[in-house]
């Protein structure tokens, strides 16, 4: 039966899918247990960045269909329940980086798409497999994947359902960056350090104003701008960031 794993390290949580010997495919016990895991990182003064990866050398390849723990729930309840957990992903006001190795397909894919960054390694796959399955999108494919790679390139994604290799995936925008598999944990190490130092504050408020961008007015867009930074004027951590640049040393973010 596979596990949802939680570890905290110096201000990071890793948040690990691990079912290895269905390639970290999740039932819904474990769909569950990833929201509930971001449930609990959420705002966690402690928790600076998130990393979302899989066990072993593979991401999630999506839903495990014939795994025996459906619950009690009709189909429609089911999904409402599977369906708060890429809310509650790009929901987190921390920063999110999923960490693919392998395959990342299906619902592992939206969970993929639910993070802010996302870095693989050369030797992963992505699909969009829903229609190969007879299924629609769910996970919030639909959403999430025209504002990763646009409209058109999503509706190829997703009617084809084809597999697509690391450098395909990084020339249509689906990930951020594609690495040897020798040096995806170092690179996921070097982004997740670099946004852990940054300024919690900050770097929440401008991680909600982009994933409200394309529902919002110019204006509507302005406004929250204003408000936020108005937030930032008032904190300390921008108070610290005026000082660290003059006297030419790096700053120390507190969240305040």
């Amino acid at each position: 039966m596979g596990k949802i794993d939680v570890a905290i390290d110096g201000g990071i949580a890793t948040v690990t899918i691990s079912q290895p010997a269905k390639k970290n495919a999740a039932t819904f016990d474990m769909f569950v247990g990833i929201g509930d895991a971001f449930r609990d990182l959420s705002g966690n003064p402690d928790v600076r960045a998130i990393v979302l990866t899989g066990e072993g050398d593979e991401f999630c390849a999506g839903a495990d269909l014939v795994a025996d723990d459906e619950p009690a729930l009709s189909g429609l309840g089911r999904m409402r329940a599977i369906h708060q957990t890429p809310q509650l992903i790009v929901d987190t006001p921390q920063p999110v980086i999923a960490r693919i190795d392998g395959v990342a397909v299906g619902a592992g894919l939206s969970m993929a798409l639910a993070c802010d960054i996302l870095v693989a390694s050369d030797r992963s796959r992505f699909s969009a497999i829903f229609a190969k399955r007879g299924l629609t999108l769910d996970c919030g494919m639909s959403w999430l994947l025209p504002r990763a790679v646009g409209m058109q390139r999503a509706k190829e994604l997703a009617l084809f359902g084809d597999v697509i290799d690391a450098d395909r995936a990084a020339e249509i925008g689906l990930v951020n960056s594609v690495v040897p598999q020798s040096e995806l944990d170092a690179t996921v190490e070097d982004f997740v350090a670099r946004l852990a130092a940054g300024p919690p504050l900050a770097l929440s408020m401008t991680k909600r104003l982009l994933n409200n961008a394309y529902a919002s007015s110019l204006g509507a867009s302005l406004e929250a701008e204003g408000v936020a930074q108005n937030v930032n004027f008032a904190s300390e951590d921008t108070v610290e960031a005026m000082q660290a640049f003059v006297k030419k040393r790096p700053p120390e973010f507190k969240g305040k």
